[in-house]
């Protein structure tokens, strides 16, 4: 364990002495101090008092903050700003990194599933996980169910009561299922957060993957895209006087935190994650209409099955979709109905 590393886990237990934790480690004082410094550049503001170094009682949203405490096996790298969090998980993937995960206050170059836009400014959580499963490529899309598990229970320890539509979409259902502007978004409810998952690898294992995780955090709902929501705009709640302020307000740190450990426990059992999926699902038991590579599939989802595709209920039969952009249709006895 690195010198860095050992520090956040020391000062999770209290006060700790420098000359002391030097002797544990069998660095010089000076290690430790250099790393005291770089934990404080960082922003994690580690204060000296007489009994030794004590953690700051609130940490700050920064790579050391989001590491202090977690249960989770993966390193954090922090930016401001970058263009892109997956860009750079991909390049950490070439230098034959794992296991590192890459966190944005803000993204500048963002881009959602099927290239659509993603909205991605300051306030909110941009993350990618990079790991390398021992898996076969066709196994890696339960890995994009159990990150948008972690999303959903992260959200809901959070406030905000979220679901899954298939694949990986999170949101927020109303009465109507309608956007922040009253219109109605063809997605089932108000999107929260999704994920875009890249990856390299041979045909009979995985190389690396990328899980791209961003959710509209602390942002408020003028600067969303229409049938988008925020965490602040729903903790606020509708006619609050506090909508979009920042008294709704999420911790990023524990969330993000929290969001890792989930998805490390369920990346750790493969077994659970879809079960897991169907718990959080609001696809199931919903009529669908699915645009696939091949054509359009229109009927009720019936279940999740391995490794992720949506098993729908058709006229002609049960249809086993694995990949495609999924509506939930308004009216169950008519094909053609609108969306919502």
């Amino acid at each position: 364990m690195d010198t860095r590393r050992a520090l956040l886990e020391a000062l999770g237990s209290g006060p700790v002495s420098g000359p002391a934790l030097a002797d544990d480690l069998g660095v010089s004082r000076a290690a430790v101090w250099k790393a005291v410094e770089s934990l404080r550049e960082e922003g994690f503001a580690v204060e000296s008092t007489s009994d030794g170094y004590v953690a700051p009682e609130d940490p700050a949203y920064c790579a050391a903050g989001i590491e202090f405490g977690l249960d989770a096996p993966y390193a954090v790298e922090y930016h401001d700003a970058v263009g892109s969090t997956n860009d750079r998980a991909r390049t950490l993937a070439e230098e034959g990194r794992s296991d590192v995960v890459v966190v944005a206050d803000e993204q500048t170059g963002s881009r959602g599933r099927l290239d659509r836009e993603w909205v991605a400014p300051s306030g909110g959580v941009w993350v990618s996980v990079l790991i390398r499963p021992d898996v076969a490529p066709a196994r890696a899309p339960v890995f994009t169910l159990a990150a948008a598990v972690a999303m959903t229970d992260a959200c809901r320890e959070a406030g905000v009561d979220a679901g899954i539509k298939w694949p990986n979409d999170v949101l927020v259902r109303d009465a109507g299922d309608a956007g922040t502007d009253g219109s109605v978004s063809g997605r089932g409810g108000r999107k929260l957060a999704g994920i875009l998952t890249e990856m390299e690898g041979e045909a009979d294992r995985v190389s690396w993957l990328v899980l791209g995780i961003g959710i509209n955090a602390n942002i408020d709902a003028d600067a969303l895209p229409v049938g988008a929501t925020s965490l602040r705009v729903e903790r606020a709640g509708p006619g609050n006087t506090t909508e979009g302020t920042a008294t709704a307000d999420i911790d990023r740190r524990r969330f993000v935190a929290r969001l890792l450990e989930r998805f490390a426990e369920l990346a750790a059992d493969p077994d659970a994650i879809l079960p897991a999926w169907r718990e959080h699902a609001i696809t199931l038991g919903r009529r669908v209409r699915v645009e696939t590579s091949s054509g359009e599939v229109i009927g009720t989802a019936v279940d999740i099955e391995p490794p992720g595709a949506l098993a729908v209920e058709t006229d002609d039969g049960r249809v086993r979709v694995h990949a495609g952009d999924c509506e939930h249709l308004r009216d169950a006895d008519s094909p053609g109905a609108d969306s919502d």
